[in-house]
C-alpha cells in the first residue's frame, strides 16, 4: 500500500511539472550513458559514411577529371612533355595522359570502398572520447595515421588495373621511350603510378574528412541513433 502511494505521490508531481522539465526528466530516464564503446562504434560510422560520400563522388565520371582533385603529372615530367610536343603523335601529349590517367582514377576510385571500409573497421578507438571531442578532422587523421601505409599497398594493384584498362602505361612507356632515345637528353622514367595513387587517396582522404566536418556541424547529417548520440556530446 505504502510504495503504491510513493507511486501515485510521484505520478502527480510529474504531471503538476512544466512540460519542458517533465520533457527533460523523460530524456535524462531514457538516454542511456555514452560509452566509449558508443564513440568508437559513431567514430567508425561515420568514417563509413565518409568512404561511401568520397567514393561516389570520385567515382562518376569526371569525379577526378573536372573537379579539384584532378590529377596533373608530376614536376619531373615535364621535361618529357616539352621535348615531344613538337614530334608528330605527341602534340597532344599531356593532356591526352591527363585524361587516361583521371578515368583510371575515377574506376579505381569506384573499388575504393570495401578496401577503405576493412581499414575503418580494423582500427581501434584506443582513445575514443578524445578523438570525439578534438579537432574536426580528428576521426579522418586517426584513419590516416593508423592506415594509410595499407590503404597504399592495397590500393596501388587496384589503381595499376585501372590504368592499364585505360592503357594509360603504356601511353606513357611509348612516350618516354621516345623521349630517351632524343639526342642529348638524359634517361627519365618517373613512377607514374606511385604519383598517381598518392593523388587519388589523398582525394579520397578529403572528402572522408569533409563528411567527418558535416557530421561534427550539421545536426542533419547524422541520420541514425547512434551517430546523433555520440556527436551530441561534442555539441
Amino acid at each position: 500500500m505504502r510504495t503504491k502511494i510513493i507511486s501515485l505521490l510521484l505520478v502527480l508531481g510529474l504531471i503538476s511539472c512544466d512540460p519542458q522539465d517533465l520533457q527533460r526528466v523523460l530524456d535524462s530516464v531514457n538516454q542511456a550513458p555514452l560509452t566509449d564503446i558508443d564513440i568508437s562504434n559513431g567514430l567508425k560510422e561515420a568514417l563509413q559514411f565518409g568512404v561511401d560520400n568520397s567514393v561516389n563522388y570520385l567515382s562518376t565520371q569526371d569525379g577526378f577529371y573536372k573537379s579539384i582533385y584532378k590529377i596533373v603529372l608530376p614536376e619531373e615530367a615535364n621535361v618529357v612533355i616539352d621535348k615531344l610536343s613538337i614530334i608528330p603523335g605527341f602534340d597532344n601529349l599531356e593532356e591526352e595522359l591527363i585524361r587516361r590517367i583521371n578515368r583510371a582514377a575515377e574506376d579505381a576510385a569506384s573499388k575504393a570502398g570495401p578496401i577503405f571500409i576493412d581499414a575503418v573497421r580494423g582500427i581501434t578507438f584506443d582513445d575514443a572520447m578524445n578523438i570525439l571531442m578534438g579537432e574536426k578532422n580528428a576521426a579522418t587523421q586517426y584513419l590516416h595515421n593508423r592506415t594509410y601505409s595499407q590503404l597504399y599497398d592495397t590500393f596501388k594493384p587496384v589503381l595499376i588495373e585501372s590504368l592499364n584498362k585505360f592503357n594509360a602505361l603504356d601511353y606513357w612507356a611509348d612516350a618516354v621511350n621516345t623521349y630517351n632515345k632524343l639526342p642529348f637528353v638524359s634517361d627519365v622514367n618517373p613512377d607514374l603510378a606511385d604519383h598517381i595513387n598518392q593523388k587519388a587517396l589523398y582525394g579520397l582522404f578529403d572528402l572522408i574528412e569533409e563528411k567527418e566536418l558535416g557530421i561534427r556541424e550539421d545536426i542533419s547529417q547524422r541520420t541514425t541513433s547512434l551517430l546523433q548520440k555520440v556527436f551530441a556530446k561534442q555539441d
